[in-house]
């Protein structure tokens, strides 16, 4: 088990998704806030191209085209699988700023079936 939001699970992570199906135009640099959590407040980030995640970093990337910012219990309750990434965004839990065109693109990609099963992967590894 990998503790949540090290660089170690982040690492483990990217390692799982290594082979997502290569998805054209599913290419974005995404910046994560997580607020709140046992360790304080914590960034990392996503280089995705053509649906595989090139980069997993902790930190901040400069320029992202989208950033997303929750609590560490919302983040938690996402990664479980308790909270719906939708729901949390359209119930204002999560907030989202960027390029929301590029987001609107990446969606279908977190509805497919390899993406479910590599989340579920993801859970395995995970220690809150």
């Amino acid at each position: 088990m990998t503790k949540y939001l090290t660089q170690e699970w982040l690492d483990e992570a990217r390692e799982l998704a290594k082979d997502q199906p290569e998805r054209a135009g599913a290419s974005a640099t995404i910046q994560y806030v997580v607020s709140g959590g046992p360790d304080g407040d914590v960034k990392y980030y996503w280089v995705l191209e053509n649906g595989k995640l090139l980069k997993s970093q902790l930190g901040d990337i400069a320029e992202p085209e989208i950033t997303m910012s929750l609590s560490y219990d919302d983040s938690v309750s996402v990664q479980n699988g308790e909270l719906d990434p939708n729901a949390a965004f359209m119930q204002g839990r999560m907030k989202v700023s960027g390029n929301m065109g590029k987001l609107m693109q990446l969606l279908p990609l977190t509805m497919s079936p390899e993406y479910k099963a590599l989340q579920e992967e993801i859970r395995k590894i995970t220690e809150y």
